[in-house]
């Protein structure tokens, strides 16, 4: 069977790389009906945050990618933290003790700058091999163990990077276990990759300098090497390195929080470093899972385009109410809408989102774009008179403008077919253009940089709203 894994440390927050990382296995996975599991590499306790597990596994929850096995769910290869597994890499280890690959090493670690240093004078590689201790003592917990290495060509093929080789002189004497008696990362995962029966590990592209001394281990122990999938950099905004928190690079959760949705982040990272060969830019979860192929992961980095990110979001906002109701988005909301949102009832917040949701560009614009529904905006009558569509009027015109439309609107149905039917008629009375004329009504009860199509937006108010707003401002440009 076909099993993939997605294995994090918790040293902090879950990242845009992380989560690709965990994206591509999931799909690999579900394609094939094989297994997805998720494995947490806990053994740097020095680096351990701590709720970072946590966070990980709602993060991955939040995406829709569900593992098989792992925490929480358990499975046959239990436990799934590095930190519970130590008996096991113990084990594995005195394989290679047995196997005269692996010895004990006590040398101080000033000893092993020294040798650094003499290295570097000499202008020379450092390789640790070339000063192994002659008589290493019997290993046990508490010294450090060292792979013996056996330097020589080796070739591997990367399903993405295609065929690699390497020479002896980038292969050396790597720790196996601390001190401390845990593994480090390249011995841990090659046991437990084999013990849990991984057949394709996805990484990122750095880990390929450090394949030769994983297929050393993997041959001293008479292991098949799974399937190696280099995932290339997620690059900055601008290209040129790799992206990190200084170029501003938010975790996933602060992305969650501000408003993205959970389809448009999987999208998106989805599609950072992979595409089908067709124009299309928006994959559902079950999308990518039929059209996913490791042949079309791209060799080199992808840019991180946050403007990119929110017009994905903004489109599937859009998707999620025109396919499935606005109540379908409305439950997403909750957390964001203004404070002055929070005393009107659910049928009044669901009919503002049914007239905002298409200018929505993350969820938390709800915050900025619809505080006027809520309570009465501060009056600002330089908004209107400065204006680009209405500053040429007099405040004389502007205020008989806005008083033929109050009584033009107050004489009419309350519904979006007589709201429109009344500003057209009003348009033809006045032999104003829309842009002038409706600019003015929808400053004057808004006050705010835009808002939905004007008859929408009076509808939502309620007539008592809308011509109160109107009466204010007539008196804010006469005393003006």
């Amino acid at each position: 069977m076909l099993k993939t894994r997605f294995a994090p440390s918790p040293t902090g927050y879950i990242h845009i790389g992380n989560v690709r990382s965990a994206i591509y296995p999931y799909l690999i996975a579900k394609q094939a009906n094989g297994k997805f599991i998720l494995r947490i590499e806990d053994t740097d306790q020095s680096r351990y945050v701590e709720g970072a597990t946590e966070l990980i596994e709602n993060t991955l929850k939040w995406l829709g990618l569900d593992w098989d096995e792992g925490p929480i769910v358990g499975g046959p290869d239990a436990p799934y933290f590095q930190s519970e597994r130590k008996a096991i890499y113990h084990a594995w280890a005195k394989k290679l003790i047995a196997l005269d690959r692996a010895y004990a090493d006590p040398t101080p670690s000033d000893t092993i700058q020294e040798y650094r240093d003499q290295c570097s004078s000499q202008k020379i590689p450092y390789l640790y091999r070339n000063f192994r201790p002659e008589n290493p003592p019997e290993w046990h917990e508490g010294i450090p163990l060292r792979f013996k290495a056996d330097p020589k060509p080796r070739t591997w093929h990367d399903e993405v990077m295609g065929d690699m080789e390497a020479g002896p002189e980038v292969q050396d004497d790597i720790i196996l276990i601390k001190a401390d008696g845990l593994p480090t990362y390249n011995f841990a995962h090659i046991v437990d990759d084999a013990t849990m029966g991984i057949t394709h590990i996805c990484r990122g592209v750095e880990y390929l300098s450090s394949t030769p001394n994983y297929l050393a281990i993997y041959e001293a122990l008479s292991l098949n090497v799974p399937k190696l999938i280099s995932l290339p950099h997620i690059l900055g905004p601008t290209g040129g390195k790799k992206l990190g928190k200084r170029d501003g690079a938010k975790s996933v959760d602060e992305y969650r929080k501000d408003g993205i949705l959970p389809e448009a982040m999987l999208n998106y990272l989805a599609c950072l470093g992979w595409n089908d060969g067709t124009e299309e830019e928006i994959y559902t979860k079950a999308d990518l899972v039929a059209k996913f192929s490791i042949n079309r992961i791209q060799t080199s980095g992808a840019r991180f385009d946050e403007t990119k990110l929110l017009w994905q979001n903004g489109q599937w906002i859009r998707k999620i109410v025109d396919e499935q109701g606005v109540d379908a988005l409305y439950s997403r909301t909750t957390d964001f809408w203004p404070e002055s949102a929070q005393t009107c009832d659910d049928a009044y917040k669901k009919q503002v989102l049914s007239i905002i949701y298409d200018r929505l560009k993350t969820l938390a614009d709800l915050r900025t774009m619809t505080d006027y529904f809520f309570t009465d905006p501060d009056i600002d009558v330089e908004l209107i008179t400065k204006n680009k569509f209405l500053k040429k009027n007099s405040e004389e015109e502007l205020s008989a403008l806005l008083q033929d439309a109050a009584a033009q609107l107050e004489d009419s149905d309350w519904d979006e077919d007589a709201l429109q039917t009344t500003l057209n008629q009003l348009l033809s009375q006045t032999a104003k253009k829309p842009a002038e004329l409706f600019s003015l009504i929808r400053i004057s009860v808004s006050y705010a940089p835009f808002s939905p199509a004007l008859h929408q937006t009076l509808a939502v108010l309620g007539k008592n709203t809308t011509l109160a707003r109107l009466r204010q401002t007539i008196t804010a440009i006469e005393n003006h």
